[in-house]
């Protein structure tokens, strides 16, 4: 799918951390980022999140405060030029679509969830294109507040993507909730993120990697406490984190360049730091300036350049799927045609809309490599759960979920843990889907002579040309089948 977007000056990327709100508004000029302003406000999200997910009443004011101090600032942009990502304490938020919803609302902008591997993408892309490009193989570490990404690529492409669930805020509450350090505590935290990193620390160890890169808040905090107090002039290192542990534990040593908007998740971030430079064997490691909401910036200019990350994994997986391209494409072309048809009456031929009936019908068989028996259901089952680069969480359930409902039983049901607004469009897309999907069950390379479609409320009416029906007995029984299945919507199909 090569279509684009108009190419915006300006763009804005917000990071919706778990323990920090960041914002970066940028111009995109010649081929370059040039940051026009910068916001930020320590929510501290994870904060007001108990084992359940749910969500403190004074930390969710907090944090629509910060949204709308933020919508503030994006409104005169428009929604393209705009990327919002929530991460982990989103993704473990309860009940998380209508905290979502509000949030979107005061912040008046589409907040993506990602998953901890794609934020691990997004945060190499940052800092990739942070440095300078060498051939070197690097490692990549961000600590964040809830998880810790870890990544190893070599100039902008990672080979090894990580994220642990594990992060300053969750490791401060457990092992310093009364704010007292010492060194029992500190060691009893380092095993703890050790232990974190046992599943991963040999596949990282034996990565051969040159250098060392660290990113965002926990780091940089880091790095300015060492270098000010003198323990290191550039970077951090074992030395300079040996010091820095032993000043948290001396209660009479004055610690210089600690924020104190900081200072009760620092610990948990240096106890994490320490287990990464002892288990991955790091002696030096530098500090990138790039982190996840540069990453955003790089990630949206790719999809306003016919470089949409989200394209070339579908097509991957068309490859390595072994789908049927032409069939693909086949179905695509159809379902496009009644799209453009659907406009006046259901409003949803939008880009991204056409995008995503451009992924579903690329991967709507994606299943039977599996089986061909209820293969609807496998391919469900497969994009639901595997790591689909540049994919949000709501775009991957809205992917799966037409999949799912592209042919057999019609189940509403299934669509009722959307939000309120994406429920009624992604069954009117379902419903399009499924029904170039019958049209062409014969698999015929022959033109298609492609219906005319009338649509209302209660029915769908597709006018064919005189003869269709006599020429094509099989696919009008299909159709009668699709009817029945769409009565459960309710919705009557109708043929003529």
């Amino acid at each position: 799918m090569t279509e684009t977007n108009a190419k915006p000056e300006y763009l804005a990327a917000l990071d919706l951390g778990s323990n920090s709100f960041h914002m970066i508004v940028a111009r995109h000029h010649e081929g370059q980022l040039q940051t026009i302003d910068k916001l930020k406000d320590m929510v501290r999200l994870a904060e007001g999140l108990d084992k359940q997910g749910n969500l403190d009443k004074k930390v969710k004011l907090r944090a629509l405060k910060a949204l709308d101090r933020f919508g503030q600032r994006l409104r005169g942009l428009p929604g393209e030029a705009v990327r919002v990502v929530g991460t982990n304490s989103f993704r473990r938020i309860n009940k998380k679509n209508d905290f979502l919803e509000l949030a979107e609302e005061t912040l008046g902008q589409r907040i993506d969830i990602i998953s901890g591997k794609e934020e691990a993408r997004l945060v190499f892309l940052g800092v990739a294109h942070a440095l300078e490009n060498t051939e070197d193989k690097r490692l990549i570490v961000d600590i964040g507040g809830g998880s810790t990404e870890l990544i190893v690529g070599k100039n902008f492409k990672p080979i090894h993507l990580e994220s642990l669930y594990m992060g300053c805020v969750s490791m401060s509450e457990k092992h310093f909730p009364d704010g007292k350090i010492n060194t029992a505590k500190i060691k009893k935290a380092e095993l703890d993120a050790m232990q974190h990193l046992e599943s991963v620390s040999n596949l990282y160890t034996s990565a051969s990697w040159d250098s060392a890169v660290g990113a965002s808040g926990t780091i940089l905090a880091v790095q300015l406490v060492i270098t000010q107090n003198g323990w290191s002039k550039k970077g951090i290192t074992r030395y300079a984190l040996e010091e820095l542990k032993a000043a948290l534990c001396d209660p009479n040593s004055k610690i210089k360049g600690l924020a104190e908007e900081r200072a009760t998740v620092f610990p948990g971030g240096v106890a994490i730091l320490s287990a990464l430079f002892e288990r991955l064997n790091i002696e030096s490691m530098e500090v990138s300036s790039g982190a996840l909401r540069e990453g955003l910036l790089y990630d949206l200019i790719g999809r306003h350049e016919a470089n949409d990350i989200r394209n070339t994994s579908v097509m991957d997986l068309v490859e390595r799927y072994q789908i049927d391209r032409k069939q693909a494409n086949a179905i695509y072309e159809t379902v496009l045609s009644l799209l453009k048809q659907t406009d006046k009456s259901w409003r949803i031929d939008a880009p991204q809309h056409r995008q995503l009936l451009y992924w579903a019908s690329m991967l709507h068989e994606i299943g039977i490599n599996i089986s061909h028996r209820q293969y609807h259901k496998h391919g469900e089952y497969l994009t639901s759960n595997m790591d689909i680069p540049g994919f949000s969480d709501q775009d991957q359930k809205q992917l799966s979920l037409l999949v799912r409902c592209h042919r057999k039983k019609f189940d509403p049901g299934l669509f009722d843990d959307l939000p309120r607004k994406q429920k009624t469009t992604l069954t009117r897309l379902a419903i399009l889907l499924r029904i170039a999907v019958v049209l062409h069950r014969d698999r015929s390379s022959s033109e298609k002579a492609l219906p005319k479609i009338q649509i209302t409320e209660a029915f769908i009416k597709l006018k064919f040309s005189d003869g269709w029906h006599e020429a094509h007995p099989l696919t009008r029984l299909d159709l009668e089948q699709e009817s029945l299945f769409l009565s459960e919507i309710p919705l009557v199909l109708k043929l003529s």
